[in-house]
């Protein structure tokens, strides 16, 4: 029988990874960084669970960091294989990985520096650009629906989650002992309300699925309702003459974020005179949206004048892209009518928090979150409302209005999940990842009570044998 370990996303919403063994092949599914705070992050810099001298292949569900950003690390123990994944993810990890891998050797550097003063010995750099660029060389990309055989024990396929530019679900076939077993993992699921990306496709057989369950305990608000609330923030922030600042993770978020607010300029409903897209990686990715439109949602691109990236001014006329240093600073000499989009999308680094330095502790200035705050990060302290929080080793008072607006999620809510998984047709067993406790606990119950599904919730570290 075939072997599946859970090695993260387990009881938890980052770091995603799981290990397949079988007859003559050892898959990962995923390679992810745990995010939400520094007693979190630290992991990963911890020796992996398993030896990746030893895998045959990684299968990568998408491009977000929580999924793929510790495959530098992993080439530079010892990993030479490939790295299947869609063809818009090895574009999008070319961007993502040469970032990120930017920010941890700098954050190492300026480490080094406070120990040496010290008198502390120096920390290495749990990777560098070389191991960047072993990923991408090793990058296979994949068009959806296509059958790739790994290893002559394993058929693989993508179908479109629908959750950002080249996310999948993967569809496995694993031949062991003259049998196949079917292993179906979900990835992150898109939300069907949410715009530019397609509905996740449904599929109908499996013996085992692996399930995301990020918002198992909640439906988002309908995206009338969420566009109404955002409309209402930039009306409140312009008559409180303060500045709106919108954390948004670089890669579908602030497309989304750009989308959402040309057609509320459309509909003269954006009072803000200035727009910045503060972020170097989301302009670049924004520009790669563009060379797969043909994955993106051709209802929802009729409703801006212009393809999206192609020229964002065409539809959003006040928006100013920054991409240097120099012009990112000079944003916070502007006291109000500026709307500023920056990551980290959870404030846990980049450009947000210098302007949440300057303008967090106003009260004439409006904090507005699209999207899911992890345990432990910053933005999870200021939407659960924290009235001081600590970041750049200073105390700050949030005075800032704060609006979160669930509705622009990327993730599919409760009754999505239900739906989708609802449609599979054969006996399977399911496993509930990728999600804190509390809400994984609340779907298990649900698919029970609603579904007649049971459903298990793994530990990390556990084993199923299918």
């Amino acid at each position: 029988m075939a072997k599946l370990t859970f090695w993260g996303a387990a009881r938890e919403v980052t770091g995603s990874c799981h290990l397949i063994e079988s007859e003559g092949v050892r898959l990962l599914l995923d390679c992810g960084m745990h995010q939400g705070g520094h007693q979190s992050e630290r992991r990963n810099g911890e020796p992996f669970p398993f030896e990746p001298k030893q895998l045959d292949a990684v299968v990568l569900s998408h491009g977000h960091l929580d999924h793929s950003g510790l495959l530098p690390r992993l080439f530079k123990t010892g990993y030479k294989g490939p790295v299947y994944c869609t063809e818009a993810t090895r574009n999008l990890l070319a961007i993502m990985l040469e970032d990120a891998a930017g920010i941890h050797l700098r954050d190492v550097e300026w480490e080094n520096k406070r120990r040496k003063r010290a008198g502390k010995p120096e920390i290495e750099p749990w990777y560098d650009m070389e191991d960047v660029l072993h990923v991408l060389e090793h990058c296979v990309g994949l068009p959806y629906h296509e059958t790739h055989t790994i290893n002559g024990h394993v058929k693989l396929q993508f179908h479109d989650a629908g959750h950002i530019i080249g996310s999948a679900i993967v569809d496995l076939l694993i031949k062991e002992h003259g049998h196949s077993k079917k292993l179906v993992f979900s990835g992150d699921l898109g939300n069907a309300d949410a715009v530019l990306m397609r509905d996740p496709e449904i599929l109908e057989n499996a013996d085992l699925v692996l399930m995301e369950g990020t918002y198992g305990d909640r439906d988002h608000r309908t995206l009338d309702n969420t566009l109404d609330e955002l409309s209402k923030a930039l009306t409140q922030a312009s008559a409180d003459k303060g500045n709106v600042l919108i954390p948004a993770f670089a890669v579908g978020r602030t497309q989304e974020m750009l989308f959402h607010l040309g057609v509320l300029y459309k509909q003269g409903r954006v009072p803000q005179q200035r727009i910045f897209l503060d972020s170097p990686m989301g302009i670049e990715v924004t520009r790669l949206y563009t060379e797969y439109m043909d994955l993106l949602d051709p209802d929802d691109l009729k409703k801006v004048s212009a393809k999206l990236g192609d020229d964002p001014k065409s539809y959003l006329p006040m928006l100013t892209l920054t991409e240097s240093t120099e012009d990112s600073m000079a944003i916070n000499r502007i006291k109000d009518g500026a709307i500023i989009i920056a990551g980290s999308g959870m404030c846990n680094g980049g450009r947000i928090r210098h302007h949440l330095k300057h303008n967090i502790w106003r009260e004439e200035c409006h904090l507005v979150f699209p999207g899911f705050q992890a345990q432990g990060t910053l933005g999870r302290q200021i939407v659960e409302g924290n009235r001081h929080v600590k970041f750049f080793g200073q105390d700050f008072i949030v005075r800032a209005k704060v609006h979160t607006l669930g509705g622009f999620s990327a993730h599919a809510g409760q009754t999505q999940l239900l739906d989708w998984i609802s449609h599979f047709k054969s006996r399977f067993r399911l496993y509930l990842v990728h999600g804190e406790p509390e809400a994984l606990e609340t779907l298990q119950q649900t698919l029970q009570h609603k579904l007649g599904i049971n459903a298990e919730i793994p530990a990390e570290g556990t084993s199923v044998l299918f």
